[in-house]
């Protein structure tokens, strides 16, 4: 079974090192949004996943991507 990954913690860093504040304000959800995708908790819609891959300008495959689980 694959994974949903994401590298939101790390871009944030390399972007002045943004809050999780300052991109849920960007993205329209709460700081505990940002927090629960970063974590691997929660898994954003299609939408809101295109958007925070446009606040770092990277392309969504470069932000969120899948990884297989071991059995």
């Amino acid at each position: 079974m694959a994974r949903l990954h994401n590298t939101v913690r790390q871009l944030r860093f390399m972007h002045g090192e943004m809050t999780q504040q300052e991109l849920a304000d960007k993205v329209a959800v709460s700081r505990q949004t940002i927090g629960a995708i970063e974590k691997g908790r929660f898994n954003p819609s299609v939408k809101l996943a295109l958007e925070i891959a446009a606040v770092f300008a990277k392309p969504m495959s470069e932000v969120f991507f899948l990884e297989e689980e071991e059995a």
